[in-house]
């Protein structure tokens, strides 16, 4: 069932992928015919979805190999890969956007308004259908696709009430001020993801892991006297790993050391550590590694 799901969300990705990719083409077209440079950042906008689709696809499939003797860890770090790639491409296409909108607005050119509505009116629709079918999706996945969709759907709305205005009042401002808006928008969203990204690249700790609550949680179990030595950080920002030192208060025979560490592995899982690494000490066992040693 797992793997009939993943499947699905593969292929729900794929749909997603080629609907952005004929639409982007289509926008492009679009936006030289009308000479909007709205429609052409917006045309910029899909071309970062469709390679973050793009890349999403191939890395799912990529992080999905268990580790080797490449990778120790596994392959799922390479999903970060394509976050920084989408965003390196997204910043170049919003830096081009801007260069090309913020003259306009000195010396605007004329568009064609009735093209850039029917349009927009295109765009609103397979962007809407696109958006309500995958919000349906139960993948966080899908969940993410179908956000770019709905921001998409916002997009050419803003576009088919700049389009009618210009259609009855001589302000040709209203295309370039739209795109600028639009290349904003994509640097804000770029600005968050590769945030996060880097976080997760310098093995920043998790957000959703509290260092103190868990240090307080190893120890209260009996016969740890202190934990020194704690790290975590995250493979892909799902998939964390923690590495403890743990000193004991008297030496414990093996097998309950054993029985100890499954106690603390499973009181790890339910606070969303996935792999840990537990290394007991005694009382007078000198520590001599660089980090935390009390």
């Amino acid at each position: 069932m797992a793997h009939d799901h993943h499947h699905e969300d593969v292929k729900n990705i794929k749909t997603a992928f080629f609907l952005n990719l004929f639409f982007t083409l289509f926008e492009i077209v679009g936006g030289f015919f009308t000479n909007s440079m709205a429609i052409l950042s917006d045309a910029v906008h899909d071309l970062g979805d469709c390679l973050s689709l793009g890349l999403a696809w191939y890395f799912q499939k990529v992080s999905n190999k268990g580790s080797d003797s490449f990778y120790s860890y596994g392959y799922k770090r390479f999903s970060l890969l394509g976050a920084i790639i989408n965003s390196i491409v997204l910043t170049v296409g919003s830096i081009f956007i801007l260069t090309e909108a913020i003259p306009r607005i000195l010396h605007p050119e004329k568009t064609q308004a009735i093209g850039m509505f029917f349009l927009a009116i295109v765009g609103v629709l397979v962007n809407g259908l696109a958006f309500y079918r995958l919000k349906k999706g139960s993948s966080l996945n899908e969940k993410v696709v179908s956000l770019h969709f709905l921001e998409d759907v916002l997009g050419w709305v803003a576009i088919l009430i700049g389009s009618m205005i210009m259609y009855f009042f001589n302000v040709p401002f209203i295309d370039p001020l739209l795109s600028i808006g639009i290349a904003i928008f994509i640097l804000s969203n770029v600005y968050k993801n590769i945030r996060q990204t880097l976080h997760i690249i310098l093995q920043g700790i998790p957000v959703d892991i509290d260092m103190a609550e868990i240090t307080e949680q190893l120890q209260q179990f009996k016969g740890i006297e202190h934990i020194h030595d704690l790290h975590v950080w995250s493979v892909d920002g799902n998939y964390n790993i923690l590495t403890v030192h743990v000193v004991m208060s008297k030496s414990l025979a093996l097998e309950k050391i054993i029985e100890l560490k499954v106690k603390i592995r499973n009181s790890l899982k339910l606070k969303g550590i996935q792999h840990a690494t537990i290394e007991f000490e005694t009382l007078d066992e000198p520590c001599d590694f660089e980090y935390g040693c009390d």
